[in-house]
């Protein structure tokens, strides 16, 4: 099964569990299944359907291009990321 790993700054939510097991097949299904778990928490990672703005997500060491519809497979690393800006 995926596993997500979650950033200190969603700890709190998670009972401080930093790597979380589901089952999913899509990121949309992951952060369903952590909704699920974890109430509150879908909210933190998205808005209007899609990654919140300011947020990335890693599947399997590469940030999605695809979002919510990014596949996942059973052995997965999912990593919700905070978008680093710069100038």
């Amino acid at each position: 099964m995926p596993t997500a790993f979650m950033p200190p700054a969603l700890r709190k939510l998670t009972g401080d569990n930093d790597r979380i097991t589901i089952e999913a097949h899509t990121v949309r299904e992951a952060i369903a299944e952590l909704e699920h778990r974890y109430p509150g928490i879908e909210a933190r990672l998205t808005a209007d359907g899609a990654i919140k703005p300011g947020l990335a997500v890693a599947v399997d060491g590469n940030v999605s291009t695809q979002g919510m519809l990014q596949k996942l497979k059973p052995d997965s690393e999912l990593h919700f990321l905070p978008a680093i800006g710069g100038g």
